[in-house]
């Protein structure tokens, strides 16, 4: 991905914008339905993907990082028709039902709010029949970025074997699903880096990943803006972590009170009202991200000026602001998330801050040599270390995740251990660990966890007869040829 510097005209431009999208959700398909499980994927694809097909699709220069596992579940066969028959036989009744409870208690705007939602998961289910029920090939145009087979914490893993499966599975996972045209951009699940993961990625072949580095440079530092090269030969660039909290933070813009409050709901979990108490005004909120979007680009080529005056050395660039975001914030966590998107997108084009797809970027910005190896571990968790996947609260799970590695490896027939394997990497999920130390949905996150290390310990023992048919389609591309003991 290095390639030549920037010429003088990007200079002018006065710095660059990436968004890099991070696509991700744990595997629910099949486990487990209301409240927590499958039903998750279903509200993510009607709130988030399909609508934001349509900005792809229709061309805007975003970068898609989609996780292995996500992927795993769009490929289940009748994905489609399963979506399609949640959104007529489920939100429709919800829908109607808990707009009829409103209206009988006098709540008329608050109804009209349900019966006006109501539409976008019928449009969002029409999407997808316009793009012939295939998710996974509606997406295929738009997936540049990969990650690990099951998201897992990569610092966190015992081996360098545990951790070139991870890996391993996941790039062979996206090369076998989109083509081999993918350039080389891994995301790191969590954003969490340490340096001795360098060099297993790059024998994998990944070329570029995000880190987190506000701990080790500052918040604002001019040094986010620069992609940096590690002796391993990868790419770290730098999430700008002063622009992403525009967005991301307690005080960002989902938090304005004209915005759809996600927390308050009816009984069947329906948001009609805004987050300052009052009935949601659909046209209000959108008018107020247009305004959001104005302003985060004005902030953002605010910010590229201050760093270049404050900076040591030019900026390749002019500087190169990422702003990575989870993408279900945007829609489902923060409903008009992506009408935010679709304006900064217009904003960039009226301000003339160039709006760059990530790799496009790397290869007209030289990055800073650098030297990572005595550089920590770095996420984008709380403080910025791995304390969110590793600390009192789940010390058990990591704990219990480097043991279960160790012991495949230890146990001898490696090639033959593919159930095993695929339970150690359901386990390795950083999707558990979150929830528990957030407290959200921590039942579910603890429920699933042990039953994975209990079929892990079934696997384990019966070896190459091990059945995976409860597995779903969980890693569906591992490879127990992967792990070594050298």
């Amino acid at each position: 991905m290095r390639g030549r510097r920037a010429g003088g005209g990007a200079d002018r431009a006065g710095g660059a914008l990436s968004i890099l999208l991070h696509t991700h959700m744990p595997y629910v398909e099949g486990f487990g339905t209301w409240p927590f499980g499958e039903e998750w994927l279903w509200e993510a694809m009607a709130t988030c993907y399909l609508p934001l097909l349509d900005l792809l699709d229709g061309g805007a220069p975003l970068t898609v990082s989609l996780t292995p596992v996500l992927c795993d579940q769009f490929e289940v066969p009748e994905i489609g028709t399963r979506f399609t028959r949640f959104v007529e036989e489920v939100r429709r009744h919800t829908h109607e039902e808990d707009a009829r409870g409103l209206r009988a208690g006098g709540y008329e705007q608050l109804a009209q709010e349900l019966e006006r939602s109501l539409a976008d998961y019928r449009s969002a289910a029409q999407r997808l029949a316009d793009r012939g029920g295939d998710m996974l090939a509606a997406l295929a145009p738009h997936a540049q970025w990969t990650s690990s087979a099951t998201h897992a914490v990569l610092p966190l893993l015992a081996s360098d074997s545990g951790l070139r499966a991870q890996a391993q599975t996941g790039i062979d996972a996206h090369r076998a699903r989109f083509g081999q045209s993918w350039a080389g951009g891994f995301w790191l699940p969590e954003c969490a880096h340490a340096p001795w993961v360098e060099p297993v990625l790059e024998d994998a072949g990944v070329r570029a990943c995000c880190v987190e580095l506000t701990s080790r440079f500052g918040l604002g530092a001019a040094e986010h803006l620069r992609p940096l090269h590690s002796a391993a030969g990868i790419t770290l660039v730098p999430i700008d972590r002063q622009t992403i909290s525009l967005v991301w933070s307690d005080g960002g813009y989902p938090a304005n009170g004209a915005y759809r409050d996600y927390h308050h709901h009816t009984i069947h979990h329906h948001n009609p009202w805004a987050n300052d108490g009052s009935a949601y005004d659909h046209h209000s909120a959108l008018a107020l991200a247009r305004a959001h979007a104005a302003d985060f680009v004005s902030a953002t080529r605010m910010r590229l000026l201050a760093a270049r005056e404050q900076a040591a050395a030019p900026l390749p660039l002019g500087g190169l602001a990422v702003c990575a975001l989870d993408t279900e914030l945007l829609g489902h966590w923060w409903y008009e998330g992506l009408a935010w998107l679709a304006a900064v997108v217009e904003e960039c084009e009226r301000q003339g801050l160039p709006l760059l797809r990530l790799d496009e970027a790397l290869e007209i910005c030289e990055p800073l040599e650098v030297d990572t190896e005595q550089w920590g571990q770095s996420s984008w968790g709380s403080g910025g270390d791995l304390s969110t996947w590793s600390g009192p609260a789940v010390a058990d799970l990591a704990f219990g995740q480097r043991a279960a590695e160790l012991r495949l490896l230890r146990a001898g027939a490696l090639g033959e251990q593919r159930a095993a394997l695929r339970q150690l990497m359901a386990m390795q999920s950083s999707d558990w660990a979150f929830m528990l130390s957030r407290e959200q949905a921590a039942v579910y996150a603890r429920e699933r966890f042990e039953a994975h290390s209990a079929a892990f310990e079934g696997a384990l023992a019966a070896g190459a007869a091990a059945e995976e048919t409860g597995l779903r389609n969980l890693a569906s591309h591992a490879d127990p040829r992967l792990l070594t003991l050298c």
